[in-house]
């Protein structure tokens, strides 16, 4: 089974990042959520993935490269303009071959895995497998409904009348049946191919279409506040490891990865928290559910719930929750403030009042 990963979106409601890097390299717990997602395919006996890119391919190539470090070979589709999910499919055809294979979404964090759920489309290949997950208001996702068996009998875009709590997410199983199905059907009033139009072209027309049930944790991390929240849980995953320097006035608590070339001096670090390889943390204190990416300098900082990106410096500024801080970006005050929270974007300098 091959993949189809799709990191093609421009990211407009993760601004202001998104100006200066593709939305799937946002870093979360200091890992793209790319990486994230070409793990998780690797969990799943994937070998091979295409990777729908479009103007800001490059940036994507070059951070995951031909795929070798990640256990996987990878091949860049590019996609010209935005013209759906089903476009996607359409676009890899010669990629795909005549192979069964998965799309996933490139922005979407699903932190228990879909293994169980790939095997049973190996056992039984139905046309299309779909996964679905419970949400609280419906009305903001496609809805898949089923009979009693899983089989899907309907797909229904944000109904105003839903008749499940299960939202189709970011994960798709296929045969070669859909692109049959994407062939057939025409561009939406949005001038879009949906997927939802193909999967229920394979529905009309009698063709097995299954949903299977996702309990686990998911995430589109198209937003701020989704980022901060699967950082929050994907460090709850972490298992504590020094590499880096730390003096002898520091104290580490709880699960605290301390990478290469780090330095910790005269701080207190409370975890569960990432401090990324190069970074030097001094006189400071970082709180629990902080990842500090590479090469930033904290000093005389309090932070925690917080994301740092690469190369960032925080300087005299306590009090810092349930921030971004983007890269090469520079926060700082003349004297110790309190209850700050910051959105700041790439290359930024922000002062804060004393």
């Amino acid at each position: 089974m091959k993949a189809l990963v799709l990191a093609g979106g421009t990211g407009s409601r993760l601004r202001p990042f998104s100006h200066s890097m593709p939305k799937q390299l946002m870093p979360i717990a200091n890992k793209p959520v790319l990486v994230h997602v070409m793990e998780d395919l690797r969990s799943l006996g994937v070998r091979e993935a295409g990777v729908v890119v479009g103007d800001r391919g490059g940036e994507i190539a070059a951070a995951l490269g031909d795929g070798a470090a990640l256990g996987l070979r990878l091949t860049y589709i590019r996609q010209d303009v935005p013209r759906g999910l089903a476009d996607c499919i359409a676009v890899s055809r010669d990629f795909l071959g005549a192979d069964d294979f998965v799309m996933y979404l490139g922005d979407n964090v699903l932190t228990e895995g879909v293994k169980d759920i790939a095997d049973e489309f190996r056992a039984h290949r139905p046309a299309a497998q779909l996964v679905v997950h419970p949400v609280p208001d419906p009305r903001d996702f496609g809805v898949a409904e089923t009979d009693a068996t899983g089989r899907v009998l309907r797909l229904v875009e944000k109904p105003r009348h839903p008749r499940s709590d299960r939202a189709v997410i970011g994960v798709y199983f296929f045969t070669p049946a859909i692109h049959e199905a994407v062939a057939a059907i025409e561009p939406s009033a949005r001038g879009e191919l949906e997927v939802t139009d193909a999967i229920q072209w394979l529905v009309a027309r009698g063709h097995d279409v299954r949903a299977r049930l996702y309990r686990g944790f998911w995430k589109d991390t198209g937003k701020v506040e989704d980022v901060l929240h699967c950082n929050r849980r994907l460090l709850d995953r972490l298992k504590p490891s020094v590499v880096g320097e730390v003096d002898g006035t520091s104290e580490l608590l709880g699960a605290v990865v301390v990478e290469e070339g780090a330095r910790i001096v005269r701080s207190r670090i409370t975890g569960p928290a990432v401090i990324g390889a190069g970074s030097t943390v001094e006189d400071s204190h970082i709180g629990p559910y902080t990842a500090i990416g590479r090469d930033c300098v904290l000093g005389a900082a309090g932070v925690e719930d917080s994301i740092i990106l690469d190369g960032a410096r925080v300087h005299r500024v306590s009090g810092v929750h349930g921030s971004v801080v983007g890269r090469d970006a520079t926060v700082s005050a003349e004297a110790h403030t309190g209850g700050s929270r910051l959105v700041v974007g790439d290359h930024s300098s922000v002062v804060v009042a004393a």
